[in-house]
């Protein structure tokens, strides 16, 4: 009974949330879902639960992204700046419900958090800027002992893994999708494992927007069990190992191994081993990691006399 008014308490409803693949919300395939508490850790407060994702559902999601990945990659640069600052809106609608979710997810102050989502919406805008600006700066005509035209010009490599960092529940899950959708490459993105709750907001809000499905395919659960699966699937052209820093059962030399069967570029975090760490989220976003998935094509065109 309520102490005030005398009326039965009211037990709260916790959210069992789910995946994002292909634009859809689908479970985990093997049924699973796990506890989410305050601060990525169980002396917390419980959250919510998540769904477990499974090496299925990861395969699932590749096979999303690959679907998606020609007519992305074929659409103007000038329309994927205008998608992800369409993201960038979406996410400023829903604001107050992302400033609650990092506060709660990383123990921050309602400042800190405040200030956190105002970065990841901000560099949203800042990679959509660059969309049909990094060809002009990364590209040129090359000069040749011939009577050619040599052009070369950058394009996107495919499907990229992305294990978000786990520290850096939004801000840092921003700062290393956002690089790699933006020139034209399809993502499959592993959440912080402990604090994923930030990335399935976004997930709705990319469903909202205008991306199309299977661009950004979201998957929750243990980093430990999935990421493997992701480093050595075959149709995955790149991965970046950004939150493989600080997760629980990662083994570094085996997820490069795997990476090398099909020659995956890697993007790793600073250090090696137990030494790595994730970058600093807080820092003033660059080119770097919109160019490390981006392949060189170069053109030869005779010329006359």
């Amino acid at each position: 009974m309520s102490p005030t008014t005398g009326a039965p308490s009211r037990v709260e409803i916790k959210k069992t949330y789910k995946l994002y693949i292909g634009g859809k919300f689908p479970r985990s395939e093997s049924g699973r879902s796990y506890e989410v508490y305050a601060g990525g850790a169980s002396s917390g407060a419980f959250l919510a639960n998540a769904a477990q994702g499974s090496r299925k559902d990861a395969r699932d999601a590749v096979v999303a992204a690959r679907k998606a990945f020609p007519a992305w990659a074929g659409a103007t640069a000038y329309n994927r700046g205008q998608v992800l600052y369409r993201v960038a809106e979406v996410m400023e609608g829903r604001r107050a419900q992302f400033v609650a979710e990092v506060r709660a997810s990383e123990g921050v102050s309602e400042r800190q958090a405040e200030a956190v989502v105002g970065q990841a919406i901000d560099r949203w805008v800042w990679y959509a800027g660059w969309s049909d600006k990094y060809a002009q700066v990364l590209g040129g005509l090359n000069p040749v002992a011939g009577p050619y035209f040599d052009i070369s010009a950058p394009e996107p490599t495919g499907v990229v893994a992305v294990l978000a960092p786990q520290a850096s529940s939004l801000l840092g899950l921003v700062s290393v999708l956002a690089p790699v959708v933006v020139s034209g490459n399809t993502a499959v993105v592993l959440s912080s494992e402990l604090r994923p709750l930030p990335a399935i907001t976004l997930s709705e809000a990319l469903a909202t927007s205008d991306v199309p499905g299977g661009v950004v395919n979201i998957v929750t659960g243990r980093t430990g069990e999935v990421a493997p699966w992701l480093a050595s699937h075959r149709d995955v052209n790149a991965i970046d190992l950004a939150g493989a820093a600080g997760a629980e059962g990662v083994v570094w030399g085996d997820l490069e191994a795997a990476a090398a069967e099909n020659l995956k570029r890697v993007v790793r975090p600073a250090g090696t081993g137990p030494e790595a760490v994730e970058p600093d989220w807080t820092a003033t976003p660059d080119l770097s990691r919109l160019t490390a998935f981006l392949e060189t094509k170069t053109v030869w065109h005779p010329k006359g006399r």
